[in-house]
């Protein structure tokens, strides 16, 4: 008989393959969705999302009963609060543009699902994300591109540590969507045309700066300049958590010419406006470091460097800077954007990371 394996079930179709490919396997599997949701309100509209919700739970305990598996829900409410929605709304506040899905990675999926199911018998955690997990040679374990670059999640996992990985399975990594929905037609399983969950499950009507608004309250940064690199105002904005580094709709002024957010200064509540030519750099500052194919990143390596999930990646070398690191590209990025992850490849493998500090 193969190990034990808790499966973190979303109620969607990746989730559900990946225990049934691990069922089908031999491990033992049971299968857990983690209750995130602050109250019945938030877990109602959280339902339409297709992750996290109500429909989640339900759709999961379906495919958990046709695979003939254990299945329970786990409360994570708190941690979920704390890591991954207050960081969330912290960071916006001081002007940054965070990704939720990271923190949630770390420290809910892994740290707090992984310690939970050690402490019940379980050998590891599984869960649906396109990435594979692999022992190098040199004793480390990375994350590795899954087949399919459509779908490849490695981005997200960037910060996992060396004993998290060597506790989990990824068994849908070799596998592209299409193949993924097929192996979950062919066993019968009901989600296997469920639409993919949204990035921000906690955010359901889509409107970011509403919702931190409504967090912040007394506490939200209130109306302020626009200004250009020399500080000339140029209008009023809505509040600095209105906007992120990039950004062109949204703004409400009228300026004749595309004109697009350059920088947040959440010191002077005020947001920088300037031309898309302002925007394109060769050079950034990272910090809290993360290690995964290696120890130590080496500045004689030209690695590839992706500083958001849709990023393609570009050429880069590294130098450090007591504990943060610059990252040099061959050619110039468009919008670093503070708060957002910095992920270095070593070929098709993670080499590691940090948070983009500008």
């Amino acid at each position: 008989m193969k190990k034990k394996v808790v499966v973190g079930m979303s109620g969607g179709v990746d989730s559900s393959v990946a225990a049934y490919l691990l069922k089908k396997e031999g491990y033992q599997v049971i299968g857990v969705t983690m209750q995130i949701w602050q109250n019945p309100d938030q877990a109602c509209r959280l339902e339409e999302r297709g992750c996290c919700g109500l429909s989640a739970v339900e759709d999961a305990r379906r495919v958990a009963a046709i695979l003939d598996i254990p299945y329970y829900v786990m409360n994570f409410k708190d941690d979920f609060r704390k890591y991954v929605m207050d960081y969330f709304v912290n960071e916006y506040k001081n002007g940054r543009t965070p990704n939720p899905c990271i923190a949630c990675n770390r420290y809910i999926k892994w740290e707090g699902l992984l310690r939970r199911s050690l402490d019940i018998g379980a050998d590891y955690i599984a869960t649906g994300h396109y990435a594979r997990i692999v022992k190098l040679g040199n004793g480390r374990y990375a994350v590795k591109n899954s087949v399919t670059a459509d779908k490849d999640q490695t981005y997200v996992l960037y910060n996992l540590t060396q004993d998290q990985l060597s506790h989990t399975l990824m068994p849908i990594g070799d596998y592209d969507k299409p193949t993924v929905r097929r192996i979950a037609e062919e066993a019968h399983l009901p989600v296997a045309r469920k639409r993919d969950s949204e990035d921000i499950c906690f955010i359901t009507d889509g409107d970011t700066g509403a919702f931190l608004d409504r967090q912040l309250g007394n506490e939200a940064p209130g109306e302020g300049d626009y200004v250009d690199a020399s500080g000339n105002v140029l209008g009023r904005h809505r509040g600095i958590t209105h906007y992120t580094i990039g950004q062109r709709k949204g703004l409400g002024i009228a300026a004749g010419r595309r004109i697009f957010v350059r920088q947040i200064n959440p010191s002077t509540n005020e947001v920088v406006l300037g031309e898309n030519e302002d925007l394109f750099t060769d050079t950034l500052i990272a910090s809290d470091l993360s290690y995964m194919s290696e120890e130590r990143f080496s500045p004689e390596r030209t690695y590839i460097g992706k500083i958001r999930y849709s990023d393609k990646g570009t050429p880069c070398r590294v130098s450090y800077e007591g504990d943060r690191i610059r990252v040099l590209f061959e050619r110039k990025v468009r919008a670093v954007t503070p708060g957002q992850a910095l992920v270095l490849y070593d070929g098709d493998y993670v080499a590691g990371g940090g948070v983009i500090e500008g």
